[in-house]
């Protein structure tokens, strides 16, 4: 089982709830309007008043590292998924829930601290997660020999970056992309 980061859950059922929606709601929010988004229309959105939300995240820092820690458990979840599937199939799954990943992270980069323990443990976290299914890969014989998880990750966030049409463009894009570092048979 990947290494998940712990995070300050509430022990009651409806306040995990909140706590869930609050997550849920931020992220989209932030993914929509960028760190400066209003904490009201977070709370508006998950279903809680904002002294709820003042009571699971303090300070607006808080929030965004809860956030960036939950997209990142998600990731390691991901590649726990995926590792049953084939091995080409496992790297593109995971990579896909990245790209979601890498969504929330441009929206909130500039607020986090990237020199915290927090900032490189989530990191040590990701490449635990997804580096053995680039590696499976690798050693099935899809992947390039001559990529490194590094490259890749780089790849797809360089991806992230672009506007697109819609979700189906970008998931084009994203295939077309991952051709590139599949071996040739």
């Amino acid at each position: 089982m990947t290494d998940a980061i712990a995070t300050r859950r509430p022990q009651r059922a409806d306040a995990r709830r909140n706590y869930d929606a609050l997550l849920a709601a931020a992220r989209d929010v932030f993914a929509e309007r960028g760190a400066d988004a209003s904490l009201e229309e977070i709370a508006k959105r998950a279903g809680v008043g904002i002294g709820t939300l003042y009571r699971n995240f303090p300070a607006r820092q808080d929030l965004f590292e809860a956030v960036y820690v939950d997209e990142i458990n998600q990731l390691a979840a991901a590649a726990e998924a995926a590792a049953a599937l084939p091995a080409w199939e496992a790297l593109r799954a995971w990579l896909q829930r990245f790209v979601a990943y890498a969504v929330t992270k441009r929206a909130i980069i500039d607020v986090l601290n990237r020199d915290s323990e927090m900032f490189r443990a989530c990191r040590v976290v990701m490449y635990t997660a997804g580096e053995p299914l680039m590696i499976r890969a690798q050693q099935a014989g899809e992947v390039r020999a001559d990529v490194s998880f590094d490259d890749v990750l780089r790849l797809v966030s360089g991806l992230t970056s672009a506007s697109f049409v819609d979700d189906a463009q970008r998931d084009r894009v994203l295939h077309i992309a991952l051709d590139g570092i599949r071996a040739v048979r």
